[in-house]
């Protein structure tokens, strides 16, 4: 059995945080899980292009609010808590921080490794450096 706190993630190598959001990631490949697990916040009043094409996500908002663009369409889609949305296409997308700082639980399939940053064209490598 595994058994980790938000709070001692967030102290550790675990926590990733760049200009526009941080996150912990509580599960991770090494954990032979199958997926990892993270708790994103998304900083107020930003924007982050995102295209997991080496990744799966399904992401579950459970506070604050913003919105997701889709680039193919150009559809936007609010961001509220209770809210779940599925990048089952690969789908690259602008993710925005609105008024407050959004709280995310995000699921990755494959599993990150842990120290994944967004590249110039919003992608996570399949393999980064791994958390130790």
């Amino acid at each position: 059995m595994i058994v980790r706190t938000l709070a001692e993630c967030e102290q550790s190598n675990r926590k990733i945080t760049t200009e526009t959001w941080d996150s912990t990631r509580m599960l991770l490949k090494d954990d032979k899980m199958g997926f990892s697990f993270h708790i994103t916040t998304i900083y107020a009043n930003t924007e982050t292009h995102i295209h997991y094409q080496n990744h799966l996500e399904s992401v579950y908002c459970m506070s604050g609010n913003g919105e997701i663009e889709t680039i193919a369409d150009g559809k936007i889609y609010k961001i509220e808590p209770g809210t779940l949305y599925i990048l089952d296409k690969h789908d690259e997308h602008l993710l925005r921080g609105g008024t407050e700082e959004m709280k995310l639980a995000c699921v990755f399939n494959p599993p990150l490794n842990g120290k994944e940053v967004h590249d110039e064209s919003g992608v996570y490598p399949l393999e980064a450096e791994t958390v130790v």
